[in-house]
């Protein structure tokens, strides 16, 4: 799977933003289970993953702000 870009997620609604993260979520804990089992060969897939649920929860959580509160709105608050 390509690593997601907060730029196409923002056009995503909750519902499917919620739909991705329990799908990488059943994902992470797949992979942490073969890894465990020494059955995942690419260990780069539990990092990536990782960055993806991020990522997600991320982008979501943006969504659940106020407008006012979010960075990448105008008015919103600024780091510096």
């Amino acid at each position: 799977m390509p690593t997601l870009k907060a730029k196409d997620l923002r056009s995503l609604s909750v519902d499917e933003l919620s739909e991705k993260s329990e799908a990488l979520k059943k994902e992470l804990f797949q992979l942490r289970f073969d890894a465990k089992l020494a059955k995942l060969e690419d260990l780069s897939k539990l990092r990536k993953t990782k960055r993806d649920l991020a990522k997600v929860l991320t982008v979501k959580r943006e969504m659940e702000l106020p407008p006012a509160l979010r960075a990448d709105r105008p008015g919103g608050k600024k780091n510096g």
